[in-house]
């Protein structure tokens, strides 16, 4: 199971931090602050949120 997290956190991390950033442009936020906490903001969302989906697909198997 953590080889099925990591391959999805891969993916979800770098998703889930530009979906952020650009939620932070379209709130006219272009400081360079804002930008690096929407994107930290975003690989940590995606740690739970990988563990729950592969937890999941692998109940699922």
């Amino acid at each position: 199971m953590y080889r099925l997290f990591g391959i999805i956190y891969a993916l979800a991390g770098p998703t889930l931090a530009g979906i952020l950033i650009t939620a932070a442009l379209t709130m006219n936020k272009f400081d360079t602050m804002s930008m690096i906490y929407a994107a930290a903001a975003g690989f940590i969302v995606a740690i739970p949120a990988a563990w729950i989906v592969a937890k999941q697909i692998s109940e699922n198997i």
